[in-house]
């Protein structure tokens, strides 16, 4: 943007030192042809001044001489019947001698074309009653001369004006390419899920009205992010009530592996309860700045899913898991994207199909041997699920994805089922 209003200023400063320095140019032309005769004619008239007084030859001979253009040799006076006295230019040709002939005979002074110049025709009339010309030559340099000097001073004065103009435009310029980068820069962010930005309004009005709006929006787009937390967390903790009665009920059965697994069972929805209320009352930069171990957190689910594993005779297998594989999600989130993983295994096959979970730093895929997903398209469109459930959990993985600017994975897995997955860097991971 900057190098268009640049390059704009550039074009019109270009256009309007042309308009002036055409014009400008052709006008120093002129001049300076038109002083080179009316030197000519000065030189001239200073012979038609001693004509007057005397027409004796040597008294015009030697008035010839003694002129700075007579003694450059470019004056000639033209009596008729005689041999011009001084240098003549035109008498050395017939069309010469015409033109001096046809001047005596108008008598009106002008000037003629001829070979490295003009020469300037003055006639005047003795006291005799005889016409005589007075031819002073103009060399072409004359003519031109100071004229590219001019035209040198004309060019580095338009170039000046030119380069300061754009200069100045540039200056200009840069204050609205500033702000409007900013503005694009706050968007940006904004869009990436940080609401912290804002913007301090500069530039023109227009700018400073966007940057005020874009504020207000995104305090806007904060507050409404914070009550919709709240909300969550209020109704998180409304689920306490019924896993209190949930709880009494665990505590009454008699000892043995159902009670352990309900009392387990309970102690682990009541975890997972306070995770959701405190990351739901979480600001966005904190929610931002979390980082969790991904290998962790499936380590920490398969303990829960193993049990249920075994009593359905699943047989399963993790592949990799060696090193810790960090990811810009909080806790909460990542064990969310995990158990919608896993539990589309459960909640989709029959019991005592086979799953292998592999994690590396590439990502995290879970293969079953079930039936497979007949429509992966629509299997990943939020709330529609072909199986009876609430089709949140391919939806749950697909934003997960998309927050670690990765790839969702939902595909035909080597067990023969279903394959359900992300992947961090579009990697492909057999």
């Amino acid at each position: 943007m900057r190098w268009a209003l640049n390059r704009l200023a550039l074009a019109i400063t270009s256009m309007v030192a042309l308009a002036f320095l055409v014009p400008l140019a052709v006008a120093t032309r002129q001049i300076a042809h038109d002083r080179a005769i009316s030197d000519a004619r000065q030189q001239a008239t200073a012979m038609v001044t001693v004509l007057g007084v005397n027409s004796d030859m040597l008294a015009l001979t030697e008035a010839v001489a003694s002129t700075s253009a007579g003694s450059a040799g470019r004056l000639a006076v033209h009596l008729p019947g005689i041999v011009p006295i001084g240098t003549s230019h035109l008498a050395t040709s017939s069309s010469g001698t015409e033109m001096i002939a046809r001047a005596a005979r108008e008598g009106r002074s002008g000037t003629a074309d001829t070979t490295g110049g003009i020469a300037y025709l003055q006639p005047t009339v003795l006291t005799d009653g005889r016409t005589v010309i007075v031819e002073v030559f103009v060399p072409t340099d004359d003519l031109h001369r100071g004229v590219w000097t001019a035209w040198l001073a004309l060019g580095g004065l338009a170039i000046v004006l030119v380069a300061g103009s754009t200069l100045f435009a540039d200056r200009l310029g840069s204050q609205l390419v500033r702000s409007t980068r900013q503005l694009a820069e706050a968007s940006r962010r904004l869009g990436g899920g940080d609401l912290s930005g804002r913007l301090t309004p500069t530039g023109p009005r227009e700018l400073r009205d966007a940057a005020t709006a874009f504020n207000t929006m995104a305090e806007d787009m904060r507050r409404l992010l914070d009550r919709e937390r709240e909300l969550a967390a209020d109704l998180s903790h409304r689920l306490r009530t019924p896993l209190t009665g949930l709880r009494l009920d665990a505590e009454a059965i008699p000892p043995g592996p159902i009670a352990d697994r309900m009392r387990q069972a309970c102690d682990l929805l009541d975890e997972e309860l306070e995770a959701i209320i405190t990351g739901a009352r979480l600001g966005t930069e904190a929610r931002s700045a979390e980082k969790s171990d991904l290998v962790e957190v499936l380590a920490d689910r398969l303990a829960f899913w193993s049990v249920l594993a075994e009593d359905q005779e699943r047989p399963w297998e993790v592949i990799g898991g060696n090193e810790p594989v960090m990811l810009p999600m909080s806790r909460s989130d990542l064990i969310l994207v995990v158990d919608a993983m896993l539990g589309n295994v459960f909640s989709h096959t029959d019991e005592g199909v086979a799953f292998r979970v592999m994690v590396s730093a590439s990502g995290l895929l879970v293969d079953d041997a079930g039936p497979g997903i007949p429509d992966p398209d629509a299997a990943v469109t939020r709330g529609f699920s072909g199986a009876g459930s609430t089709g949140l959990g391919l939806d749950i993985v697909r934003r997960a994805a998309d927050t670690l600017h990765g790839q969702l994975v939902v595909a035909r897995s080597p067990l023969g089922g279903a394959r359900v997955g992300f992947l961090l860097h579009a990697a492909p991971v057999s």
